[in-house]
């Protein structure tokens, strides 16, 4: 088993990390595989640094940001639409 694990931990570290993988990096949302291959690859590689802090720098900034609903006006105007293009199938 712990060879299984070292192949893919190795197989991890000599690939290039797609945002995706350091975003469930980030969010806590990968498998530990990868999580120890992303610290690892981080000790050496500035520009992976980099791309983490810039990662949760964005990360940070859109959990700050406040949502808000759309207007009744909007929704009504989005149901009607959507009711007279069902009623043209």
């Amino acid at each position: 088993m712990k060879q299984i694990l070292f192949h893919f931990y190795f197989d991890y570290t000599m690939q290039k990390f797609s945002q995706e993988q350091l975003i469930q990096y980030l969010y806590g949302d990968c498998s530990p595989i990868l999580k120890l291959a992303i610290e690892k690859a981080m000790l050496d590689d500035l520009l992976l640094q980099k791309e983490v802090k810039t990662l949760q720098r964005t990360i940070k900034q859109l959990s700050k940001l406040k949502t808000q609903s759309p207007s009744n006006g909007s929704i009504d105007a989005i149901l009607k639409y959507a009711a007279n293009t069902s009623k043209k199938k």
